[in-house]
């Protein structure tokens, strides 16, 4: 079963364009120029049931607009979107019931209150019952080592606490679909893959699909088997982590290099040293600038 269905998405936004010498000009203000930006381009792809997928891309790529019309923020120009069998445009309250979204760099928790507190909150704001929000703050609690600081305010905690509570805050409804959106960022080297050691443990135990969104090489490769690349608006690349490291592996394997001392006349072939997902996908980035 398909958990979300993209079928040519595209958004185009009218911004107003700067003119040399028209700053401040009272007919910059009363007529400005505008332009407009395609930031989506006839996007199309799927995401199954329980997948972990690592959607990545430059700043600017069109990422945070793609996620924005999946949760129904933005309206697509074009194109057809359906999330859980959902459209985000038309049933977004319906929808805001069975997805969640962790924003690394926005808090969703009320500082001043208590971990504990803030479940409560959301689990009222979800219309669970006490008895099932009750429940579900223990299961939480239990699998992500809250218990420690839940009666701790939210603004005393550290940022990986932190991190673990927005997580768990997400969940207190059991969506089917959770958006992750630079979930590590900051976090010390053991923090981080405690929490994605939480990520894989809550994709395993309730298949819940997640569509993550990182610029740390380390989230992608150790969470996701499939990725989709963006640039400039455009899909540039889907496929599984594992035949885009094999493709490229393939493609960099040998490098030929002439030595001072050729042997039979002919260049000696060379194997070079395996290369890293990171340079993988700067590559690829910067293929698709230069093109």
């Amino acid at each position: 079963m398909q958990a979300i269905t993209v079928e040519n998405l595209s958004k185009t936004f009218r911004v107003k364009r700067k003119e040399k010498g028209m700053r401040g000009s009272i007919k910059a203000i009363v007529h400005p120029q505008t332009e407009e930006i395609q930031a989506v381009k006839g996007v199309t792809f799927n995401v199954q049931e329980g997948e972990m997928l690592a959607f990545i891309g430059p700043n600017g790529a069109g990422k945070s607009t793609t996620i924005k019309m999946l949760t129904g923020i933005l309206y697509p120009d074009g194109g057809r979107v359906e999330v859980l069998g959902l459209d985000p445009t038309k049933k977004r309250r319906q929808l805001a019931y069975r997805i969640g979204t962790v924003f690394g760099q926005k808090e969703q928790l009320w500082t001043h209150l208590t971990p504990y507190d803030n479940f409560r909150f959301f689990g009222a704001i979800y219309d669970l019952s006490e008895r099932e929000t009750e429940e579900r703050i223990v299961e939480l609690a239990e699998r992500f080592e809250l218990e420690d600081f839940i009666d701790t305010p939210v603004r005393n905690l550290s940022l990986g606490q932190r991190i673990r509570c927005e997580i768990a805050a997400s969940l207190i409804h059991k969506p089917k679909v959770l958006f992750l959106d630079e979930p590590t960022i900051g976090l010390d080297p053991v923090v981080k893959e405690n929490v994605r050691e939480l990520i894989r443990q809550m994709n395993r135990e309730e298949n819940t699909t997640i569509f993550l969104t990182s610029h740390d090489v380390g989230d992608i490769e150790k969470l996701c088997r499939r990725i989709i690349i963006v640039n400039d608006g455009q899909i540039v690349l889907d496929d599984s982590v594992e035949r885009l490291k094999h493709h490229y592996q393939d493609k960099r394997a040998a490098d030929i290099q002439a030595r001072d001392q050729e042997r039979d006349g002919a260049a000696e072939c060379v194997e070079s040293p395996g290369i890293s997902l990171e340079e993988i996908i700067v590559d690829i980035y910067r293929s698709k600038e230069g093109g």
